[in-house]
């Protein structure tokens, strides 16, 4: 802990011999808390790149029927790597995702896991993620596409 604090903060071992423990631990927390923001801006720093904002000149309504997992639809999924993605968008005020590919356009809701191949996941992250701007469900959708690929 003083290695670190020392590090940190630019404290040296014999400032730190004459405090008290409430005030060493005090400044590891504040040290230890912008380590953490550190590591959480390189975080979304990473997931910056898998997105491309596009600012959206114009309302879109989106009146779309999300697949279910299990549908009369089921050959979707099957045969969803026979086609290549060309364009992944979220709509975010709306909770949706599109992804259209060579044949097909799927609607699906964010809060939904859909059966989703690796395949088709890696070329999501490589087309990016197309979103009018910034947030948190754009940062949780792709955060949970990389947990997928690792699976």
């Amino acid at each position: 802990m003083f290695t670190y604090l020392k590090n940190v903060e630019g404290y040296k071992l014999k400032d730190l011999k004459l405090k008290e423990f409430d005030s060493i631990q005090e400044m590891f927390d504040k040290a230890f808390k912008r380590m953490q923001k550190v590591e959480n801006d390189k975080e979304t720093s990473e997931l910056k790149q898998l997105m491309k904002i596009i600012p959206d000149e114009e309302e879109v309504a989106i009146d779309a029927i999300p697949l279910a997992v299990k549908s009369l639809k089921d050959k979707v999924w099957r045969n969803q790597q026979a086609y290549k993605v060309l364009d992944w968008k979220l709509y975010d005020s709306y909770g949706v995702h599109s992804l259209r590919m060579q044949h097909m356009q799927i609607y699906m809701l964010v809060e939904k896991k859909y059966p989703l191949a690796p395949l088709t996941l890696s070329m999501m992250l490589e087309k990016k993620l197309m979103i009018d701007n910034e947030s948190e469900m754009a940062y949780q959708l792709l955060k949970f596409i990389i947990k997928q690929l690792k699976k």
